[in-house]
């Protein structure tokens, strides 16, 4: 277990760690999942200014928490309302990602945990999240963490890739 970092809400300030984070944690993740040529130009700068928008947006509709370890954005976590088709009245964690730096800290179980709580404090009974097939790493993280498979499948058609996304629910009750 690494050092602890605080759990807080993210602000625009945060939104350049937490570009750091997501692309050198999809960079991570997704090798060999993804075509090296997407990862391999994912940009900081153009996820900063997504991030603080997002961040930013007073008529957002979900939350970003960060892992805060001295300073450092080290991972993240964004969540609200489900997005899926008649799914609005069940919550959703959207992402969750850590830096590679802090895999296998205790950040990662910091953040889930963080989120599954807040989730709850909103009403929500139940929540889901897409792994990406393949992504073994993930998908043992979050059924460490009570998040099971419940056999639906997305298949996300990007450019020249077909990615396929398997759902995975937990009880917040």
């Amino acid at each position: 277990m690494g050092r602890s970092a605080d759990i807080r809400p993210a602000t625009g300030d945060d939104a350049g760690g937490i570009a750091i984070v997501h692309v050198a944690s999809w960079q991570t993740a997704y090798r060999g999942l993804m075509p090296d040529h997407l990862l391999d130009g994912l940009s900081v700068e153009s996820r900063a200014n997504g991030w603080l928008q997002i961040i930013s947006d007073p008529n957002g509709t979900g939350r970003t928490i960060v892992a805060d370890r001295d300073g450092d954005i080290v991972g993240w976590a964004s969540f609200g309302s489900g997005r899926d088709e008649g799914a609005s009245d069940e919550g959703a964690l959207w992402g969750l990602y850590v830096h590679p730096s802090a895999f296998a800290t205790g950040v990662g179980h910091a953040l889930i945990s963080a989120a599954q709580r807040a989730l709850r404090e909103d009403g929500y009974a139940c929540a889901d999240l897409w792994v990406l097939d393949g992504n073994e790493r993930a998908a043992e993280f979050s059924e460490n963490h009570g998040w099971n498979e419940d056999g639906d499948v997305e298949v996300d058609e990007r450019q020249t890739m077909r990615l396929l996304e398997r759902r995975r629910v937990t009880s917040l009750i």
